[in-house]
């Protein structure tokens, strides 16, 4: 019996609006004293209206269309009915048959996938609603009392669910590293996992891989009881969770006895396993009804005029960056999964168009900018971002400008600072801030290039090393690179290399 996986998310990702979803409070007090955010609207007061926020909305409305929802014309919210200590008015204020946003998908790349996984694939969103935060429990470690919060009571959160299309665990953690880079770039979420901004649900199931083509196509996609997993705090948990699940499911469908009712558990972190919580509730028990107090929401209007504010999103980048400046698939990744990178290296390569226009070099940028690319790569991301993690900083806060990296990046590229002198140049900068080219010429770091200084270091190594420069002579053709790193030392680092070998070897074919 061969059976396959079916993962579905439900994500809530909590909104950066100034206030909470029905109620002025401030939604910026995660870290005020314990219940010093509320208001007699948001912990469920008697008497008190709710208020829609309108930059919510709009939110709700951006983030519907950068995950390519349809928007809902005239959406509304409802009541959801349920009992936990954590619900102040006893229902949560959210959306149930007219949300936001509906009918999504993401297409993406898993670039680890393994033999038989998919390297692309597409996953549906059902839809994209907006609700209301309940608040936040703490409990004792005795295990005999919790305490409540409700600070978080209110806050706006946007939930995300999925269509049940993921294959396999690494393409959920994919997905949901894509889905926190989106809302980072809309600007509507921190959506730092760590924090809760974003917290993520994980449906798994598992069924029959039916290969008889006279088995009807509804009979072998047919979904058998899921399980819910819950606290979630990060990505690898979601990944480990889901294949802890996956291995305890296949080992209950192996004996005979799958899973026949919908559960929830929940991921010990700890012990790195899944632990029963309840027989999951079904709609019916939440008992849906419009919320009285709020009016419909028409959002036509709020579409139109959130569309213009669209940035561009990370896939439109990472192909743009791959086309425009000529970065590896790779490359391009890795930088615009920083946004303040991605906004670094845009700067820093229009300057480098800008002083390439003007050099006097025979080949423009079209013919070149796959070679500043390889340049801006490794001296930025192997390099650079190898410093600031040494030193706690990053691209946000370092004293390097983009003007000053592509000046640097145009010294090593013409020649005038080696390798060796090029990694001291780039620490003084991020230490001090200062002009790469002022640099150079304090500490006498360029390069020598002149023919006639080097001819005479290069005399000066061959009589010192006799020994050497008859094993070349005799065929150890590499015994010549020892002769340039004498060359090296004696130039203090500053001659160029390649011209030295050069010039050695002219002369020891003539020893």
């Amino acid at each position: 019996m061969t059976l396959e996986p079916v993962i579905g998310l439900e994500i809530h990702v909590q909104l950066k609006t100034k206030s909470k979803m029905f109620c002025g409070c401030d939604n910026r007090a995660e870290d005020a004293p314990p219940n010093t955010a509320v208001c007699p609207i948001c912990m469920g007061h008697p008497g008190t209206l709710p208020v829609a926020n309108r930059q919510a909305i709009e939110f709700g409305v951006l983030a519907s269309l950068a995950i390519g929802c349809r928007i809902t014309k005239q959406s509304k919210f409802d009541r959801k009915n349920y009992f936990y200590p954590d619900l102040p008015k006893g229902y949560q204020i959210s959306q149930f048959d007219k949300p936001v946003g509906v009918g999504g998908s993401m297409t993406l790349e898993n670039p680890l996938a393994r033999e038989g996984e998919r390297k692309v694939f597409t996953i549906g969103i059902t839809r994209l609603h907006l609700e209301e935060d309940a608040a936040k429990l703490q409990h004792a470690a005795d295990g005999k009392s919790s305490l409540v919060d409700f600070n978080r009571a209110g806050t706006p959160l946007a939930e995300i669910v999925t269509e049940p299309d993921f294959a396999s665990p690494a393409e959920a953690k994919v997905f949901l590293h894509e889905l926190r880079l989106i809302m980072r770039t809309l600007g509507v979420s921190d959506a730092d996992m760590e924090k809760g901004h974003l917290r993520c649900d994980a449906n798994v199931s598992l069924r029959e891989v039916i290969d008889d083509p006279a088995i009807e196509k509804e009979t072998v996609l047919r979904f058998n009881p899921k399980t819910e997993v819950k606290n979630l705090n990060s990505f690898k948990s979601v990944e480990r969770a889901l294949e802890y699940e996956i291995v305890r499911q296949t080992a209950l469908w192996n004996a005979g006895t799958p899973p026949m009712q919908t559960t929830t558990r929940g991921w010990d972190d700890d012990k790195q396993i899944t632990v029963l919580q309840r027989v999951k509730e079904g709609m019916a028990d939440y008992r849906y009804f419009p919320e009285p107090d709020l009016p419909p929401l028409e959002l036509a209007e709020i579409e139109m005029a959130v569309r213009p504010k669209m940035p561009e999103l990370p896939e439109a980048k990472r192909q743009r960056f791959r086309e425009e400046y000529a970065f590896t698939a790779a490359d391009a990744k890795q930088i615009v999964d920083n946004p303040y990178l991605a906004q670094f290296t845009e700067k820093t390569m229009s300057e480098l168009q800008e002083w390439l226009s003007t050099s006097g070099e025979k080949e423009g940028w079209e013919a070149q900018k796959s070679k500043f690319a390889k340049l801006f790569s490794g001296w930025m991301l192997s390099k650079l971002l190898g410093l600031l993690s040494e030193i706690g900083s990053d691209v946000r806060i370092m004293k390097i400008t983009p003007e000053d990296f592509a000046e640097f990046l145009t010294l090593v590229h013409q020649g005038r600072i080696n390798s060796t002198a090029a990694q001291e140049v780039l620490r003084t900068m991020l230490e001090a801030g200062q002009d790469p080219s002022q640099i150079v010429t304090e500490r006498g770091l360029q390069q020598i290039a002149d023919v006639g200084d080097l001819e005479l270091a290069c005399d000066n190594v061959i009589l010192a090393n006799g020994k050497v420069v008859a094993d070349y002579k005799a065929g150890t053709k590499n015994a010549v690179m020892f002769l340039v790193g004498q060359v090296m030392k004696e130039t203090k680092g500053k001659a160029k290399p390649d011209l030295v070998r050069e010039i050695l070897e002219a002369k020891l074919g003539n020893v």
